[in-house]
């Protein structure tokens, strides 16, 4: 090497250092925020439909608890009609059917049964008069099967 060479004096060329990963570009500190607030808002909507459907879920588990506990007694009839009741009152709240008794709620449960009128009135109405008749003389399971059907057509 020549002490007199200016280009042997030169050193090679290095490339500057890559900037490190933190702190991030401001496109992804967007791109985060974004994702945040779609994972609040997700959470929010599912919260607030698993609130909206408790209802349901309590009208299920009290069906099948009734039907654990089925007996030939006006008790019983009763607690199944205050249950019908109150699903109707989730249901259409518009159309107030906690007000009906007798013939009224009878004729409600029809309306918004979906199967044929003939088949179910005679079910209906026994189920309606049964909590206050001493001796009711409907059987249970016919009653908890059109319980049930009435239940998961508003459910």
């Amino acid at each position: 090497m020549n002490p007199q060479d200016p280009l042997a004096q030169l050193r090679d060329i290095h490339l500057p250092q890559t900037g490190g990963w933190w702190p991030p570009a401001p496109g992804w500190w967007i791109l985060a925020v974004v994702v945040l607030v779609i994972a609040a808002l997700v959470a929010w909507w599912l919260r607030r439909r698993r609130q909206q459907t408790l209802w349901k879920r309590q009208a299920r588990e009290e069906l099948a608890q009734l039907a654990g506990s089925a007996r030939q007694c006006s008790d019983w009839f009763g607690e199944l009609n205050q249950l019908l009741k109150r699903v109707a009152r989730k249901a259409h709240p518009d159309r107030h059917p906690e007000t009906l008794t007798g013939q009224g709620w009878a004729e409600f449960l029809l309306e918004t049964c979906p199967s044929d009128r003939i088949g179910s009135r005679p079910m209906a109405e026994a189920l309606v008069q049964a909590p206050w008749r001493p001796n009711a003389e409907l059987d249970p399971g016919q009653a908890l099967d059109f319980a049930r059907f009435w239940l998961e057509a508003q459910l």
